[in-house]
């Protein structure tokens, strides 16, 4: 067991995220107390009777105080709002971080709040399911999975090293990262995939030209390729508008490329249509 690295815990959102973290710190024993904090009163009495958390309360101000460190754990686009409503409870040398897909606009809405002795490490761990909520979280979830860590000039290089050490404790291989960079790799390996797989189910389950829903004949292939489809509609929203221009730009790409395989199959240039197929299975493998 690992010596107890952060004595008191708050978890802002207490969900597949929030939730996974406080579990996995509290396996590996190095967390003491973990309070919740969130809208759903019967979410986070749920996250009590599972063991997530210890207490909660619905008061962000009143739920960080005394708190060592404090994840923030909600879609993106709150982040700024709910770091304003804790900052009065929070104690000198506290150390506020999040777990959001995107964090140039996060760093840039949340460091102008902070009154002096209160640290800000912006940090995004690389892990989820399409599932949410408290019951959702489980301990492993970060186990093998990248953390990144995009500290700014104004990041305390002592809490900077608390968090690196509190998500590997978790699990997780911990890198750091620009924040510019890190909100392009982003928008290629997670924010695109996603647009796709929505972008899919519409177009299939708006076509009309039969009477029956043709989703319903969906076998394996589909149903893989677009289960993030079904991940939060408003964490996505988030997203989508908080890297708006790195998103863009990969969409932009995404659709360059789509277009080719669309005029190589109007074509019917079999020879152009197994280049661009072996490309992208080369490609594929050399990430398994």
């Amino acid at each position: 067991m690992a010596d107890i690295l952060i004595p008191r815990l708050t978890v802002i959102g207490v969900g597949l995220i929030g939730g996974s973290l406080a579990l996995a710190l509290k396996e590996a024993g190095a967390v003491g107390e973990v309070v919740g904090c969130g809208r759903g009163k019967p979410n986070l009495e749920k996250a009590v009777e599972l063991g997530v958390i210890d207490r909660y309360s619905r008061d962000p101000a009143e739920a960080v105080a005394g708190a060592d460190l404090v994840f923030l754990a909600t879609p993106v686009q709150t982040l700024a709002e709910v770091t304003g409503q804790l900052l009065s409870g929070l104690k000198p040398g506290a150390i506020i971080t999040d777990g959001g897909s995107v964090k140039g606009e996060v760093a840039k809405a949340i460091e102008p709040l902070l009154p002096q002795g209160i640290h800000f490490v912006p940090g995004h761990p690389i892990a989820g399911t399409e599932q949410s909520g408290a019951e959702a979280a489980f301990p492993s979830l970060y186990r093998g999975k990248r953390c990144i860590l995009t500290p700014t000039g104004n990041t305390a290089p002592a809490a900077l090293e608390l968090v690196e050490k509190m998500w590997r404790l978790a699990g997780s291989d911990v890198v750091r990262m620009a924040l510019e960079k890190h909100d392009k790799i982003l928008a290629a390996i997670s924010h695109l995939p996603h647009m796709v797989a929505y972008s899919l189910v519409n177009a299939v389950g708006s076509y009309d030209h039969y009477e029956e829903n043709i989703l319903e004949y969906s076998a394996g292939g589909f149903r893989d390729f677009t289960r993030i489809a079904s991940s939060d509609p408003t964490m996505w929203r988030d997203i989508a508008m908080t890297n708006r221009e790195a998103l863009l730009e990969m969409m932009g790409r995404f659709e360059t490329f789509f277009a080719e395989l669309k005029e190589d199959i109007d074509r019917g240039d079999g020879e152009k249509l197994f280049e661009f197929f072996l490309a992208s299975k080369q490609l594929r493998d050399g990430i398994l």
